[in-house]
């Protein structure tokens, strides 16, 4: 680079250069990009093109902020006045099982993090740019400065471009500028002093294209951007807080505090009754443990985590956590028809062409079939009406076809495609005809308009060699308007009959075609641009092309399991009413009777009381303009829906921020859309989002397993010591043992629960309130009653085992066995091990994988408890006394009245 870039670069000003000077300073050519050695000298120079993070919080006060809890606070001064009275193996035990717990947190949360952090970074961005003369899509983070990109409507721009073509291009600059209108652009050189709102012919990176198209040069990349020099870079948000957690926070402040004032209570009363201080503090300090859920935190965020890691395996990336628990509660889906229900491969099935209507045969994207009429094959050159008609189907086209692994694709629309198989299908190709007739210009597809239009050299207008034509392709309603003449069947012009072409309309739509028409319009050999008043009158109607886009079968599959789960599906697209009303029959949409279809146009002309009713009956939503979508979404959380809405456009953004769930197509979807959107679907598939309802029910599930599981401990615990300091007595629990169940046992026993498997009946429930509270009464009524068990049995077998033998340490040690045995039994009962062991009896037999979470969690259990009980440094620093297999027996045997319990609460609560 020359002295005189550099000083550009560093001045920021290209902005005050022409486009030809800009691309003589980075050595770069303006019709065919850069050459790959360019590319790889330039990017040792300069680098990625990526902003560089804040530098992350350092591993050490990550785990010192494990620290930052109220219950530690509580330990760690419970440790520091046991060793002030000189019991210092308490004090070290209280303080290892608080850096224990700490270790786990720290370990699970960065896990957790990490998890997040790929996920998200696996979203990635493309650029569309010319290399060696060649269109190709490359990563974002591979532009270097001299780069030539191309840039259409939903893009986010790369990098900080010098605009060298522009056409309707409008950018919007929000983000840099605080302006909230798109600005247009041109490509004209404007002042060096003009301030960065005022740039009009440049593209900052990190902005939206919303409208038009445009071609740049790469002048800056990564932290040289004026997105890199202006602000610091805003660190990608891996946070594992949710509006579920925020839930538990609260409620664990609400409960601590409880908890402190009746640990104050049991303190003062044990000394009233002329019991020791040393005494009452071991009381206070043992219900104050006892009584909060130290292992519930740490199970939350794994739960949310294994969450997000199951969405992903089956196509969902969740770019923002509380989508994971949302989807869980979702009572509606709004889904885009095309490629999300259907298979996105369009097939031309019905041509209306010169008053003659041709069907075709084949399907899908192999170019095999014919063309009929009368159910007699076609030759397209006795037909020049319908040749034309396939004619404008091929040059008004931004696709093409390719084979790879013996399979055709279409690269770009897929409506387009089925133009070019249906052409193909009589011999009609797009590289003879391009080479007859070369496009000039073009006016991209845009959703404002409902029209493509090409521009060509030659044409059919009288002598072809002073002629150039237009074809122009879209939705009937922008054709027709514009057309004042047609082809009859011999290729004469002759009036435009718009009522019969509406009728022909009408009846592919209801046979679930998408019908698109074409016409044409002859202009001046002078004529070399393309301008949307070209197109506003005077055009020639070509015919009609009906095609289909087929259900996906396994989207037929996840609308009814939705609809069983007491979700409703609505269709929103852009097609046709009768068509979209077609393929929801199809699909099964019509369970209680015909499908229910609106247009946008019907919409508008609602008062706020009938669009209510319209949102409720309606399934399909057909021709719906942005702002209507929104409206839909707004309309349905009014009556208190859950609402997960799909959308790729840029126009969906809106709707997808204001959904409870915006869920983006990751293949067909715009930057726009991904970036309002709260999840990302990889494949596109309407299944997939099905999927993703069911993990986040399964989520939600389990974690109402683990407060299930574990506040029945605490509760049973905080009641056995409140009770025995109440009577007097001595505690049948010891506040080290007690940090023993609810951070070592409890975590062991619960962490299995978050990954337990989907239950079968999942999808047979209704959706959850969303107004539901954390603890609901059933729960309520679960928790106290299995709280009530546990307690009877610590009671029972401590007075027990005290009165029969004297020794109080083993009286202790049983009770926690005899509690831990129960436990067992009680996770059975609500986990997919316990109905597998029953499905097993029966003779039904379950994947291992899924259960073996639960298996590995008891079985290390068991071991700890051995080591707690057996191990002679744990008699010592835990009070506890080793047990024969008798005494092992009892404490198995006194357990399993759980069993009964547990199905008695199943039967009024159950969890699966």
């Amino acid at each position: 680079m020359t002295a005189k870039v550099k000083e550009i670069i560093q001045s920021h000003q290209w902005h005050n250069l022409s486009a030809s000077k800009v691309a003589q300073y980075l050595d770069a050519n303006l019709d065919t990009g850069l050459t790959s050695n360019q590319v790889s000298k330039r990017q040792e120079s300069f680098g990625a093109n990526e902003l560089k993070g804040k530098k992350g919080t350092s591993p050490i006060v990550r785990f010192l902020l494990q620290f930052n809890q109220p219950l530690l606070y509580i330990l760690l001064i419970a440790g520091v006045i046991k060793a002030l009275i000189g019991q210092w193996v308490n004090a070290w035990v209280i303080w290892g099982v608080t850096l224990i717990n700490a270790i786990i947190g720290f370990v699970q949360e960065s896990k957790a993090e990490s998890a997040i952090a790929a996920l998200a970074s696996s979203v990635q961005t493309n650029a569309t740019i010319f290399r060696n003369g060649q269109k190709v899509q490359v990563p974002s983070q591979e532009l270097v400065p001299g780069d030539l990109v191309l840039l259409t409507s939903g893009d986010k721009v790369p990098a900080d471009l010098r605009l060298i073509q522009s056409r309707n291009l409008q950018v919007n600059e929000s983000a840099l500028t605080g302006e909230s209108v798109a600005i247009e652009k041109n490509t004209e050189p404007v002042d060096a002093d003009a301030v960065l709102a005022e740039r009009s012919n440049m593209a900052y990176a990190g902005s939206f294209v919303t409208f038009g198209t445009g071609k740049g040069i790469v002048v800056a990349i990564g932290e040289a951007t004026e997105t890199g020099r202006i602000s610091q870079l805003m660190e990608q948000g891996t946070s594992l807080k949710t509006p579920l957690t925020r839930k538990f926070d609260k409620f664990s402040r609400t409960l601590l505090y409880i908890i402190l004032g009746i640990a104050a209570l049991t303190f003062a009363v044990g000394l009233g009754y002329g019991n020791s201080w040393a005494g009452m503090f071991e009381a206070a300090v043992a219900f104050a443990v006892s009584a909060i859920p130290e292992g519930l935190p740490a199970v939350v965020t794994v739960t949310l985590a294994i969450g997000v890691s199951r969405m992903a395996k089956r196509h969902a990336i969740v770019r923002k956590l509380p989508a994971v628990e949302t989807l869980g509660g979702a009572t509606v889906i709004c889904s885009d028809k095309t490629g999300t229900l259907t298979e996105n491969q369009m097939t031309v099935q019905a041509i209306y062409a010169g008053g003659e209507y041709y069907t075709v045969t084949g399907t899908g994207y192999i170019p095999g079939g014919e063309i009929l009429l009368d159910e007699q094959p076609v030759d397209w050159r006795s037909s020049p009406v319908l040749a034309e008609c396939l004619q404008a189907g091929l040059l008004c086209n931004d696709s093409h076809l390719e084979q790879k692994e013996g399979e055709w694709q279409v690269i770009g629309d897929p409506t387009e495609g089925a133009l070019i198989v249906v052409a193909n299908k009589v011999g009609l190709t797009s590289n003879n005809l391009e080479s007859e007739m070369p496009r000039l210009d073009v006016i991209p597809f845009e959703s404002e308009f409902q029209y493509m239009a090409t521009l060509h050299e030659g044409g059919s207008g009288g002598n072809s060699t002073k002629v150039r034509t237009i074809y122009v392709k879209g939705s009937v309603e922008a054709i027709v308007q514009r057309c004042q003449q047609m082809l009859d069947a011999g290729g004469n012009l002759v009036s435009v009959d718009a009522q019969t072409l509406h009728q022909e309309v009408e009846a592919m739509a209801h046979q679930g075609l998408r019908v698109l028409a074409f016409a044409r319009k002859s202009v001046s050999v002078s004529q070399d641009s393309l301008d949307h008043a070209d197109i506003d009158k005077d055009l020639v109607f070509l015919g009609l092309q009906g095609m289909i886009d087929p259900p996906r079968a396994e989207a037929i599959a996840a609308v009814a399991a939705c609809q069983n789960a007491g979700i409703q599906v609505k269709m929103i697209t852009g097609d046709h009413a009768a068509t979209a009303q077609a393929i929801a029959q199809r699909m099964g949409f019509n369970q209680n009777g015909e499908v229910l279809a609106f247009t946008g146009a019907q919409l508008a002309q609602m008062s706020q009381t009938q669009l209510a009713t319209a949102i409720e009956d309606g399934a399909v939503f057909a021709r719906v303009a942005p702002e209507q979508k929104l409206r839909l979404v707004e309309a349905l959380q009014s009556k208190g829906e859950v609402v997960a809405m799909t959308g790729d456009g840029v126009n969906d953004a809106p709707a997808l921020r204001q959904a409870d769930i915006g869920i983006a197509m990751g293949g067909a979807g715009t930057e726009v859309a991904k970036e309002a959107a709260d999840m990302i679907l990889t494949d596109d598939n309407f299944a997939s989002i099905e999927a993703a309802v069911q993990e986040g029910r399964t989520v939600y599930r389990n974690l109402l397993k683990a407060i299930a599981f574990i506040l029945p401990v605490n509760g049973g615990e905080s009641m056995t010591i409140l009770i025995s300091v109440l009577l007097a007595r001595e505690l049948p629990i010891l506040s080290l043992q007690v940090l023993w169940l609810n951070m070592v046992n409890s975590i062991a026993m619960t962490v299995p629960l978050a990954f337990e498997p989907k239950s079968p009946r999942v999808m047979q429930l209704p959706p959850r309130s969303p107004r539901e509270p954390l603890l609901s009464k059933s729960l309520v009524k679960r928790i106290f009653t299995i709280s009530i068990f546990n307690w009877i049995l610590i009671f029972g077998v401590f007075e027990w085992i005290k009165q029969s033998t004297g020794n109080i340490d083993l009286a202790r040690t049983m009770a926690i066995q005899a509690l831990v045995s129960g436990r067992i039994f009680y996770l059975l009962s609500i986990s997919q091990l316990g109905i597998a062991a029953i499905n097993f009896l029966r003779g039904v037999r379950q994947k291992l994988s899924d259960i073996s979470a639960i298996a590995i969690g008891i079985v290390t259990t068991i071991i700890l408890q051995i080591i707690f009980s057996q191990w002679n440094l744990m008699n010592q620093l835990f009070a506890t006394a080793p047990l024969n297999l008798t005494q092992w027996l009892t404490c198995l045997l006194v357990g399993l009245p759980m069993i009964p319990v547990a199905l008695i609460v199943n039967k009024f609560d159950p969890l699966d």
